[in-house]
């Protein structure tokens, strides 16, 4: 899933379109059906149809058509869309809970309201910000350049990494993918300061301009450090930095979970890094391990050789320009301007900057989401969505059981597994049940460098007390405010932030068929993330463990691939196009999702008869509240940037690549051969 919002509403008029499958006519009884359920709403936004496109040729820009003709994207966005719009909600939900923390001046030191206020107040105050200039950050920078022998450097590569800053691998905490129930640490491949290996490696006018210039952005920060020879730090680091681009793995290959579960003993990861001193880095964070788990071995080999062939003054410079580059908009206005222009101009197409206060909600957000969260509920999360969705759930794993006994090309043996799965599915939504305790972090109003670098060391600890301590499953990975959802394989979990219960998502003054076609279709997404080419690979406890027959395993990756093949001929530019392998997972989530839903719904009507609402049946308007949450525009460096880096599909392929998968749609909208949205019944993909 991604960012959205829309405004749910309903025109009473009937559509006809031109050279488009008439929508149900209004009939006597379709009258007395909605005269039953008055109380209802379509749920679609009518306005933003375009009747010059046909539903059968392009559904996404027949839905949303007018919708992107008049809407303009935002100078400080580089992107708009439905999730945008419920985040600027979001956003200034947040900014009014933090504002009364800030002029909160009974709040007890140390209490929540008093964290909450004065972080937003350390953010905000911008004069104290331009008159302390760099000198907040120059005493960490001291830290590094202080170190003189080169065996010293993985000690301060973990210090660096525990105050916010950037070494070449990085670490966390999660359940073993073996033995769920146990947590294990991980080390994966990280360091670069491009979005991509690509971006270094790619020999094209684009990625050489992209490096040309992110090697003076490199020179500007160091000579506002007030170093000399710029130009020649600046070419060591990105030097080094296109080495390590060279030895790490692809996106693609980093996304199996098979190939990245390398469970090894410390000293065979020592074995690997002969030229670092791995006990000597994970001992400043306090930890004695003696196994973890390792993503890319081949890169922590590659990374050795490179540790041993560059000098102890080049890591300083690298070290040392990551933790500026990562704290640059925690500081003085010019570090803040310097940092955007490249990062958020270059290479994300923004034309200014968002006001203070939305970069304070941010921040505040990302430090203290959960107290944030807890205030957010309370205002912005009424029950009845609750209860609402625990239906909604309840229908769609019902949809999911009957798709999988509906699967021509499953055998039983697999399908007892698959359901066994399903059945141990653990929903969550809206919010925790239990709230993370914050108590230990500090938080000064006039230390807004500090409040980061503490959190950062904080969530390091967090990690660190894990170790040895039964899986804590009530953990939530996302904050209640965060327009989003997810699917956590090693929990087999779905999880529904209370953001993302609102229209166009999920409205409760709508008739089901667009809920069904929205966050249904969202709950399935993640269902079937448990079911995608990584997710079915673990089982219904969370362990990666191999539950398919061979023959079965063989359908599965066949049908995947032609999915594959379908996404990888869509091409938003002539020169690039979408990575059906890479956004696999998503496609499956997105295809599976929708049947599922669609299976649900039907569930949901019993014996009834869908009602007519604004002229369209049922099954019209669950295709359509399907189309109307993906509808965002993009800037065409952010839409580049997302087709290296995001394993989502751009939104316009999340509609027209997966309806013609599903035979329901071509009834719904009488979608005929000759039509742009029709693919013959031998071509089209079913998984789930």
């Amino acid at each position: 899933m991604n960012k959205i919002k829309l405004t749910a509403a309903s025109v009473a008029m009937t559509l006809g379109l031109l050279g488009c499958s008439e929508p149900a006519s209004n009939t006597q009884a379709a009258a007395q059906q909605q005269s039953q359920q008055v109380a209802k709403v379509s749920g679609i936004d009518l306005n933003n149809i375009d009747r010059t496109v046909r539903a059968q040729d392009d559904f996404y820009y027949h839905v949303n058509g007018k919708w992107l003709e008049k809407t303009q994207i935002p100078a400080d966005k580089s992107n708009y869309g439905s999730f945008s719009q419920l985040y600027d909600e979001s956003q200034k939900a947040l900014k009014e809970i933090l504002e009364s923390a800030k002029s909160n001046a009974q709040a007890a030191p140390g209490s929540d309201e008093h964290k909450l206020g004065a972080f937003y107040a350390s953010y905000i105050d911008e004069t104290a910000r331009e008159e302390l200039g760099l000198s907040p950050i120059k005493t960490y920078l001291s830290e590094i350049n202080a170190v003189k022998d080169k065996a010293e450097l993985p000690a301060l590569m973990a210090k660096v990494l525990s105050q916010g800053g950037n070494t070449p691998f990085g670490w966390y905490v999660n359940n073993d993918a073996k033995n769920s129930t146990e947590y294990a640490l991980y080390v994966y491949q990280s360091g670069l300061g491009l979005p991509d290996r690509d971006y270094y490696l790619k020999d094209t006018d684009k990625f050489n301009n992209i490096r040309e210039e992110y090697q003076q952005y490199i020179e500007q920060v160091f000579t506002r450090l007030g170093h000399k020879d710029t130009k020649q730090i600046a070419a060591n680091i990105l030097a080094l930095e296109k080495a390590m681009a060279d030895a790490q793995w692809t996106r693609v290959e980093s996304r199996d979970a098979t190939k990245t579960y390398n469970k090894m003993t410390l000293a065979e990861v020592d074995q690997l890094m002969p030229q670092f001193e791995l006990p000597a880095f994970f001992n400043t964070f306090g930890l004695e391990l003696k196994e973890l788990i390792v993503s890319q071995p081949s890169y922590l080999q590659g990374l050795s050789e490179i540790y041993g062939d560059t000098s102890l003054e080049t890591w300083q410079q690298y070290l040392t320009f990551h933790f500026v580059n990562n704290h640059a908009t925690l500081l003085n206005k010019d570090m803040v301007e310097l940092k955007f222009n490249f990062f958020d101009k270059k290479l994300r197409g923004l034309e200014e900057q968002a006001p203070t206060w939305k970069k304070a909600v941010d921040a505040s957000n990302a430090v203290l989401g959960e107290l944030l969260g807890k205030t957010y509920v309370k205002q912005h999360f009424p029950p009845q969505a609750k209860a609402k969705m625990e239906a909604l759930v309840a229908n769609l794993i019902i949809g999911f059981e009957q798709a999988i006994d509906d699967l021509e090309w499953m055998s039983a043996e697999t399908k007892i597994a698959a359901k066994e799965k399903l059945s141990k599915f653990t929903p969550k939504i809206g919010y925790p049940d239990k709230w993370k305790d914050y108590s230990a972090l500090q938080i000064n109003r006039d230390d807004l460098l500090g409040n980061h670098v503490r959190y950062t060391q904080w969530s390091y600890q967090e990690m660190v007390n894990k170790m040895g301590k039964p899986v804590d499953r009530s953990e939530w990975l996302m904050t209640p405010q965060t327009v989003n959802a997810y699917y956590n394989p090693v929990n087999n979990e779905i999880v529904f932030p209370a953001a993302i219960l609102q229209p166009p998502f999920f409205n409760l003054a709508a008739d089901d068929a667009v809920n069904y076609g929205a966050i249904g279709a969202v709950i399935g997404h993640e269902l079937g993330h448990g079911f995608d080419d990584q997710g079915a690979k673990y089982d219904g406890d969370g362990n990666l463990r191999n539950w398919w027959s061979e023959s079965d395993l063989a359908q599965f990756e066949a049908r995947s691939k032609n999915l594959v093949e379908q996404f990888d001929q869509f091409k938003p530019f002539e020169d690039a196009n979408v990575n059906g392998q890479f956004t696999l997972g998503e496609n499956i989530g997105d295809l599976g999702g929708l049947t599922v839903a669609y299976k649900a719904y039907q569930i949901s009507l019993g014996d009834k008869k869908a009602p007519v609402i604004d002229g369209y049946t049922g099954e019209q308007r669950f295709f359509m509240g399907w189309s109307q949450i993906w509808r965002r525009k993009y800037r065409e460096e952010e839409l580049r940037n997302r087709l290296v880096t995001d394993p989502h599909s751009p939104s316009h392929y999340r509609v027209i690549g997966v309806l013609p998968n599903m035979p329901e749609f071509y009834e719904a909208f009488d979608v005929k051969q000759g039509d742009q949205m029709y693919l013959a019944p031998e071509q089209r993909v079913k998984i789930w």
